[in-house]
Formats: C-alpha cells, sequence, structure tokens
C-alpha cells in the first residue's frame, strides 16, 4: 500500500503535466489512448510473445463479449456536483489502497520485456497499486518481492495467484514460500484447470513452458525439486515434464477449498467465477472474495461477457463477500462502469503487459497514471468523488 500522505491524489492532474512538457516539446511515450497498445505491440513486438498475451480461446467470441457487454453500460452523468476534492482510495481486505485498481496476474511477463515481472511489480509498487503475481512468472516470487520492496517511498502490497498443482506438496511449498515474501491475498484461478483451445498459439506451436520459460516458481521449489532424478540444470526436458505432469489438477472441487484454508493464513479470493450460484457457494465455504471473470477470454469460447454476469454475481453475495472485475477493462469509462455495477475493485491484465512490452517500468508506469487519469476525470465529470458513490443509477443500459 502507498503511505497514507500519498492519497487523496489528485490524478487528473497527469493530463495537465502531459500539456506542460509538449510546451517544451515532450510528448508521452506511449499512447495515452490505451486502446491503441496492443496494435502497437502487434507492430513492435514479437508475434508469438504477442500472440500469447492477445490471444483468446477459439476464434475470440468471449474476448468481444467481454467488450460488448461494458459498451452496453452507458454513464448519466449529474451536473452541478462539487466535485473539486475527490477520493479514489478503496478498503480491500482490511488494508486501505489509494486507488480501486490492481494490475492483475499474468504468466510469462519475459515474453514482453527482459525485466519482466519485476518491472510491472516495481511500476505498481511506485503508484500504490496492488501487483498479483502469476504462479507462472518467469521469475521466482522471491525476486518479484524483493524488487517491490527497492521502491523508495512505497509499501507495496503483493497478492499471489496460485494454479492449484496434482502435487500437494507442491501446492502447500508455493503457499508457504508466497506468505513468507508477504503476499497478503491469495486469488485461487478457477477457469484453468487445463488449457483452452488457443489459436494464435496452436498456430506458432508455441507454449513457452515447454521451453522452461514461466515455470520459475516450480524449478526454484524443494517440493517440485524433491520430485527430480537431476537438478533442473542438468535436464531441464525433464524437469519441463515433470511440470507438465502437475500444473494443475482438473479433479479439485468445492470441498477441496478447505485444504487451502488450512495452508494459508491471510484472505483467499476465487477467482473465474460467472454464475451466482458458484459466487454462494464460495460464500458458505468461507471464501473472502470473489472475481467475476472469464480469463479476459482465454479459456471458454462462447461464453458469458464477464459485465454481463456482474450483477448477478453483487446481487447473491454483494454483502457477504468482496466482489472485484476483470476481463475487458481498456479504459477509465470501463472502471467507472464496474465500480457501479458492484465491483469493489478492477483488476488490468492485457493493456499493463503492453504497456511493459513497449516501455518496461516506465510503459507499466504510463499505462497506470493514463488510466487512473481518465478514470479520476470520468468519475468528477459525472458527478461524484469517490468510489463508494458509485451505484447502478449511474448507469442505463444501451438500447438498439
Amino acid at each position: 500500500m502507498a503511505s497514507d500522505e500519498q492519497f487523496p491524489k489528485d490524478w487528473s492532474a497527469f493530463q495537465y503535466e502531459i500539456y506542460l512538457n509538449g510546451l517544451g516539446g515532450t510528448t508521452p511515450i506511449l499512447p495515452t489512448d490505451l486502446t491503441q497498445l496492443e496494435g502497437l505491440a502487434e507492430e513492435r513486438l514479437d508475434p508469438r510473445s504477442v500472440g500469447y498475451v492477445a490471444g483468446s480461446a477459439g476464434d475470440g467470441k468471449t474476448a468481444r463479449a467481454n467488450r460488448a457487454a461494458l459498451d452496453r453500460w452507458q454513464i448519466v452523468p449529474r451536473a452541478l456536483r462539487d466535485v473539486h476534492a475527490r477520493d479514489l482510495s478503496v478498503e480491500l481486505f482490511g488494508t486501505r489502497l489509494p486507488t480501486p485498481i490492481a494490475l492483475g496476474p499474468i504468466g510469462v511477463l519475459s515474453l514482453m520485456h527482459p525485466d519482466a515481472e519485476p518491472g510491472a511489480a516495481r511500476a505498481a509498487a511506485a503508484h500504490g497499486v496492488p501487483f498479483t503475481l502469476s504462479t507462472v512468472s518467469s521469475v521466482p516470487m522471491e525476486d518479484v518481492a524483493d524488487a517491490m520492496d527497492t521502491v523508495a517511498g512505497a509499501t507495496p502490497e503483493r497478492w499471489f495467484q496460485l494454479y492449484w498443482a496434482k502435487d500437494r506438496e507442491v501446492t502447500k511449498s508455493l503457499l508457504a514460500r508466497a506468505r513468507q515474501s508477504g503476499y497478503r491475498v491469495l486469488f485461487v484461478t478457477l477457469d484453468t484447470r487445463m488449457l483452452a483451445w488457443r489459436p494464435r498459439d496452436l498456430d506458432y506451436g508455441f507454449l513457452p513452458f515447454l521451453r522452461g520459460v514461466g515455470i520459475a516458481n516450480y524449478l526454484t521449489d524443494p517440493a517440485f525439486q524433491a520430485g527430480l532424478a537431476k537438478p533442473a540444470e542438468e535436464d531441464l526436458n525433464a524437469a519441463v515434464l515433470h511440470w507438465a505432469s502437475m500444473f494443475a489438477d482438473p479433479t479439485t472441487t468445492w470441498d477441496d477449498l478447505a485444504f487451502l484454508r488450512e495452508h494459508w493464513e491471510g484472505p483467499i479470493v476465487l477467482k473465474g467465477v460467472l454464475h451466482p450460484d458458484d459466487a454462494r457457494r464460495a460464500a458458505n465455504a468461507g471464501m473472502d472474495g470473489v472475481v467475476v471473470s472469464n480469463h479476459g477470454g482465454r479459456q471458454v469460447n462462447g461464453s458469458i461477457g464477464a459485465a454481463d454476469a456482474l450483477p448477478g454475481v453483487v446481487e447473491a453475495v454483494g454483502d457477504r463477500l468482496t466482489v472485484l472485475f476483470d476481463s475487458g477493462v481498456r479504459t477509465g469509462d470501463d472502471v467507472f462502469k464496474a465500480l457501479a455495477l458492484g465491483a469493489r475493485a478492477v483488476l488490468i491484465g492485457r493493456p499493463y503487459a503492453y504497456g511493459l512490452g513497449l516501455g518496461g517500468q516506465a510503459g507499466v508506469e504510463h499505462v497506470l497514471r493514463c488510466l487512473l487519469a481518465e478514470f479520476d476525470l470520468t468519475l468528477a465529470l459525472s458527478g461524484y468523488t469517490s468510489p463508494a458513490e458509485l451505484g447502478p443509477d449511474a448507469l442505463v443500459r444501451a438500447t438498439g
């Protein structure tokens, strides 16, 4: 979390910083319209790497549905309200955070930039934004934690996303390491118990994990190493095959959540909930939160758009646990809409990955500052001063 003196903060002031820099001939390092980043990444970066991040399941129907679901809602601005002082802070899992935005888990960030997860994590820490580390990161979790701790003046908020391994000893070890490294909240991804049919990766025959990339947390794990005949550095192929044999466990059920609660002391959030009944089961199981998410369209082609699922989940459990949202967020008004529909905070994914690929840590910081400035301005210009004021009455469904 950022230090108290860093918020409330006028995030919208970033636009005047840009204009003042323009007087001296300096323009932003990347487009300020974040929807342009994907196209720029396609032009400048390795096509296999961009394909892994940008690609969706099947023909991309669900990724398109995510955007359509958000675009179906329209903001109804209110006039003549005093909005000069705004506070974007929210409380999540017992901690006050300066904004309702977090960086969601994206694996194998070394595909986008050599600085990989540490660069993105430092950018998040610099702006008081939580960083969620994927199990399948390019860099061990301890190194990412150390990178966040180097950011001057920041008290980093770090979360850990778990892919549940078939080998329970490996899962237990990953959880213990994450806690020891200061990851406070556990996000358990439910929708990736096997990989979906992803044509962009298939057409290149490209899965980075089979090349030993993105499995650093496993290769450095003592429980994983115990299952190897030789150290990974001596026989990487054998280590990769061992990883492939345990990556995810499609046999897990709701009953297995007790195992996680036994081995994790902090808040637990289930990521990938779309049905109200599943949200109720999460609440009944004693979970602390859910993320309404379809993995950005990467898992079930033809799935419901995440924003279409959000109101039903909020209605079912919004008073029992914390509801977060991801999938399709690209703009400040997307953030506004998700919060108005009942999400407590929003996780962003692909935009910061593109920012990392195009500009390293500075690119991620650019994405965060643009998104927060645009959200702050949308909030104010719509007549509101804090996320807590937003509700469904701030929106209408588009007609026609």
